[in-house]
């Protein structure tokens, strides 16, 4: 996660717009074990957040947060004689949404992230954001146990983690076929759904957690799977030892 801090400070010092894109993980300033890490978020000039994302608000759900109310109307307001505003009547009112963005109109998405925050708080948003990362955490730790699966990339304050089957003995593409199969085959036997991803040039499984429904249990029941479908695979020759 950047250094939301010091990079605060270089836009101050070099006159620059500071914009956060807090796509899913801007939200996590609701857990408490994440909050301390988006430390200077508070500074930004801008944040994207989806709330589509790790608050299952139903899709879609973006929204922008501007510091300047001023320099957010001003880059948009446009007022031709057809939309002339008045203090009065139905045009009445100082505030126009065409003012805040490219559309003249739009549907009326606030309400239901009024409705879900309303029903369950932010609190309840928190502790379900706070599990999933300690589920990170813990599925990273079964990872790094095991003398046959690999952490990719050290873990981050959020909710991802990659890795990789890795039995020994193979080159980066053979286990990138080998790791690729398994994930096909968690797909098609409803194990788990992980995606994958390229670190350094080597495929991985990835996974990110954002199910309210997760448990524990699960990650044990994914590590297994891994493990149980690369011993297969190996056994039955997918992706060949190096001479």
């Amino acid at each position: 996660m950047d250094d939301l801090d010091a990079l605060a400070e270089v836009c101050r010092e070099e006159d620059l717009w500071f914009h956060v894109d807090g796509a899913i993980g801007a939200v996590a300033i609701l857990a408490g074990n994440v909050k301390p890490r988006l430390a200077g978020i508070e500074r930004a000039d801008s944040v994207a957040l989806d709330l589509h994302k790790w608050m299952h608000i139903p899709f879609e759900a973006g929204c922008a947060l501007v510091r300047s109310e001023k320099a957010h109307r001003a880059t948009f307001s446009l007022t031709p004689e057809y939309l002339v505003h008045e203090t009065r009547g139905v045009a009445g009112g100082a505030l126009w949404f065409s003012d805040y963005g490219i559309q003249l109109s739009r549907q009326f998405r606030a309400l239901k992230v009024w409705m879900s925050i309303k029903e369950h708080g932010l609190d309840r948003f928190g502790r379900m954001i706070a599990r999933n990362v300690e589920q990170a955490q813990y599925f990273a730790g079964l990872v790094m146990k095991h003398p046959h699966l690999e952490l990719m990339a050290p873990l981050g304050a959020l909710d991802i983690v990659c890795f990789r089957f890795n039995p020994g003995g193979r080159d980066d593409a053979a286990l990138g076929v080998l790791n690729k199969e398994i994930l096909m085959q968690l797909h098609e036997q409803g194990i788990a759904v992980p995606s994958y991803t390229t670190l350094h040039g080597r495929y991985c499984l990835r996974i990110a957690i954002s199910n309210h429904r997760s448990t524990f249990e699960d990650f044990d029941v994914l590590a297994d799977a891994v493990v149980r479908l690369g011993t297969a695979l190996v056994a039955a020759g997918t992706a060949p030892a190096r001479p």
